[in-house]
């Protein structure tokens, strides 16, 4: 029996798992000690703990519930409710980052498809495929979208406009990518859903507007991060003790073995100098080839340390995010959640990679393109 808990908690929490044997591998060559404290990027951290508990917090009240099923109950095809989902998941992954707006957005798209028996179960699964896509590019585009972003604005230095512009040309060309995508789905009319619809619960939704204000400005550097995470849990704790439960302390521990695991591996002369060789110049093509094979959280950790321009590397990482089922951590709750409820995972997953591999290859010819109208 422990056993297979014991298996069930390393498929579930993989990510986490492999980081921690990450750092302690590394540390049988550097040994713990006080430096380790140093590689911790403690901004980021704090950042993302505000970040994840104030967004638990609006969708434990029923914000994003009640915003969807006011959107759709103004449509009357599957073309049109699959817009509104795959668009939601777009501009709202832009703040509340990629994975909270698919958890938010994806059970809500398959409950509602699931009532129209005249939508086939192929739809749902474009439907699913591409509200993830959505997701994982419209995220890039600011910091909060999601935590790879947060860790490359805190470290880089440059003001919000041009962190932004860097990912504007990708975000805009994949939004108009979707659109047309979309226009795979049928205009399948719809039974009428019926005017009720959760309402967002309670004064609490409040308190987490004003946190998640709190959040931005403290991304425009208006409040100090450390003040910022610890009013946040201040608030939590005084309020709402259940939201911490709702907060990811998983993907905190994850950070900080990676954080670890970097740099302990920047300890290392011989891996300095192989990894410096091998990124510098090749940021890019580094962070998407990285992300593939261990997500673009993990890759972002992995190599920032030995780039030379962080831009570039901003962009593969986030363009990085299709490709692959693990090249974005998000797109693993997408497709847990389809499976869970539709059971056709084979197709899913045919599915899913045929769309991003073809997102992928468009958007490195675009990156080529601009690269040969605007030099660096």
């Amino acid at each position: 029996m422990e056993s297979r808990r014991l298996i069930a908690f390393v498929r579930k929490r993989a990510v986490f798992c492999a980081a921690c044997l990450c750092a302690l591998v590394s540390g049988i060559f550097v040994p713990p000690s006080r430096a380790y404290l140093s590689y911790i990027d403690w901004n980021t951290l704090f950042m993302l703990f505000a970040l994840m508990t104030a967004v638990a917090g609006l969708e434990g009240c029923g914000v994003f519930k009640t915003l969807a099923f006011r959107l759709c109950a103004v449509v009357h095809t599957a073309r049109a409710l699959a817009c509104v989902l795959v668009f939601l998941c777009f501009f709202t992954s832009m703040l509340i980052t990629n994975d909270v707006a698919l958890l938010a957005f994806v059970p809500f798209a398959l409950l509602l498809f699931g009532m129209q028996e005249a939508v086939p179960s192929r739809v749902r699964a474009l439907v699913v495929v591409l509200q993830t896509v959505a997701a994982n590019t419209g995220s890039m585009l600011m910091p909060t979208g999601n935590p790879q972003n947060l860790f490359l604005y805190n470290n880089m230095g440059v003001p919000l406009a041009d962190f932004v512009r860097v990912l504007l040309p990708y975000t805009l060309l994949c939004g108009l990518l979707l659109a047309l995508a979309l226009l795979f789905v049928p205009k399948t009319p719809l039974v009428a859903f019926g005017s009720s619809h959760a309402e967002a619960r309670g004064s609490r939704k409040i308190l987490y507007a004003v946190l998640f204000g709190c959040c931005l400005l403290a991304v425009a550097n208006v409040i100090p991060k450390g003040a910022l995470a610890l009013g946040v849990l201040a608030a939590v704790l005084v309020f709402d003790r259940a939201t911490l439960l709702r907060t990811d302390g998983f993907l905190l521990a994850t950070f900080v073995a990676f954080f670890i695991f970097s740099g302990n591996l920047a300890s290392v002369p011989a891996v300095t100098e192989f990894l410096q060789s091998s990124v510098r110049g090749h940021e890019l093509a580094a962070g998407v080839a990285v992300s593939q094979v261990i997500s673009n959280v993990p890759a972002t950790l992995l190599l920032y340390p030995f780039v030379q321009d962080a831009r570039r590397l901003l962009v593969g990482v986030n363009v990085g995010g299709m490709g692959t089922l693990v090249a974005s951590l998000a797109s693993l709750i997408s497709f847990t959640l389809y499976v869970k409820s539709e059971r056709h995972g084979g197709f899913y997953l045919a599915l899913f990679t045929l769309v991003n591999v073809v997102g992928l290859l468009t958007m490195l010819a675009f990156s080529a393109i601009l690269a040969a109208w605007i030099p660096a």
